[in-house]
């Protein structure tokens, strides 16, 4: 099958899985995951990992656009009340996945280098799944506030969690030597770059949006941007994420109808989002769940266990709110997208070395069950905390 066959496959039985879950109360997200698993590897093999290598442009440009509407919510008021919160939760809740799945790892192997690089890629949290729940739930309040930002900020923690594990795993594996370049300069510089041309980026698109008069110019000089800006992120190796939430902070804090521009790619939004949950879905593999063993369930658990305790310290630490401290922690459970991104990076930096494999294998067998279970958390927790509006 070709690539617009497939495309297609995707985005309509995306929605329609998508609208079937929605029937049973459960996140459309979950809906588009299934989907992709009766498409991919797992059903009828419809949608291969070649395919899906050769559609891995949309997703990029998927998370382009989920990190975009990230930052829109990020204005500087927004920062001003949570910017203590939001950096302690999102502190917390990466070093906790990272100090228990790494400390369980090593007791279970007794291999600092699988310890470091599994800690390391547990500590990231994909925002897409979470953003997309509450956005599908018009989710407003305190708790949806500081969510969004923790996990806007939260891919900056993981990597710089992952450039320091793998530049002291590879000496172990590699006997290769530590620099402070490799281990601190180069990953903050990847930070600092990525945010910078996101926000110059930002100033040029504001300046677009004030010369367009019709809705027409309006949405092409957004996507252009956003093409642009994964592009650029893309091939000089800095964060997508990153820089596409920069520039939607920059837009949000520096334009006065900026609202009028993030309601336009929310409208063109709908089937980019489906086919990047439904090509991850069948990038899925059930056959691996068995593989996984006690090093898996073990990843799975403690990781769950590190975000959802370390969300709740960061909270106590920064004097959140009751609803934040409660809840916070059951929004941050998704990996798909970030973590899947890093295992892949894994198998490329130590090539060779069964590590690579072993990471992978664990990341796509445990996201089978983080992908199901992470939207249904985050609804539960905007459910209680009374931000849902159903």
């Amino acid at each position: 099958m070709n690539l617009f066959i497939v495309s297609g496959l995707a985005i309509i039985f995306g929605i329609l899985f998508g609208k079937l879950m929605n029937r049973f109360k459960v996140p459309a997200v979950a809906g588009y995951i299934i989907a992709g698993l009766l498409l991919g590897t797992s059903g009828f093999n419809i949608v291969t990992a070649e395919v899906i290598d050769k559609l891995s442009f949309i997703s990029d440009f998927a998370l382009g656009i989920i990190a975009f509407n990230i930052g829109s919510e990020l204005n500087l008021s927004v920062i001003k009340q949570l910017g203590k919160s939001i950096f302690v939760i999102a502190f917390c809740e990466a070093f906790g996945a990272f100090l228990l799945v790494g400390s369980v790892t090593y007791f279970i192997t007794k291999d600092i280098s699988v310890a470091l690089i599994l800690g390391a890629v547990s500590s990231a949290t994909a925002p897409a799944a979470t953003v997309m729940v509450l956005k599908e739930y018009n989710a407003k309040g305190p708790l949806t506030s500081t969510l969004l930002g923790v996990v806007a900020i939260d891919d900056a923690i993981c990597l710089m969690i992952y450039a320091i594990a793998s530049s002291i795993a590879k000496v172990f594996i590699n006997h290769e030597s530590l620099t402070l370049y490799k281990v601190l300069v180069n990953p903050l510089m990847e930070i600092f770059l990525s945010v910078l041309v996101g926000g110059i980026l930002g100033i040029v698109l504001a300046l677009l949006i004030k010369i367009s008069k019709r809705s027409t110019e309006l949405l092409p000089f957004i996507v252009g941007s956003l093409l642009l800006m994964v592009g650029i992120a893309t091939k000089y190796h800095l964060s997508p994420l990153l820089s596409c939430m920069s520039l939607g902070i920059m837009l949000t804090n520096i334009t006065a109808n900026s609202r009028r521009a993030f309601e336009s790619i929310e409208d063109f939004a709908p089937p980019i989002v489906a086919i990047f949950f439904t090509l991850a879905g069948a990038r899925l593999n059930l056959s691996l769940i068995p593989s996984i063993g006690y090093l898996g369930v073990a990843y799975l658990v403690f990781r769950m266990v590190g975000k959802i305790g370390g969300a709740c310290l960061g909270g106590i630490l920064s004097n959140a709110s009751n609803v934040v401290k409660k809840y916070i922690g059951y929004g941050l459970l998704s990996q798909v997208g970030v973590a899947v991104g890093l295992a892949i990076v894994v198998s490329r930096e130590f090539d060779g070395s069964p590590l690579g494999s072993l990471v992978i294998t664990i990341l796509l067998a445990t996201t089978i069950i983080t992908e199901i279970i992470g939207p249904l958390a985050t609804k539960n927790a905007i459910i209680k905390a009374k931000e849902a509006n159903i």
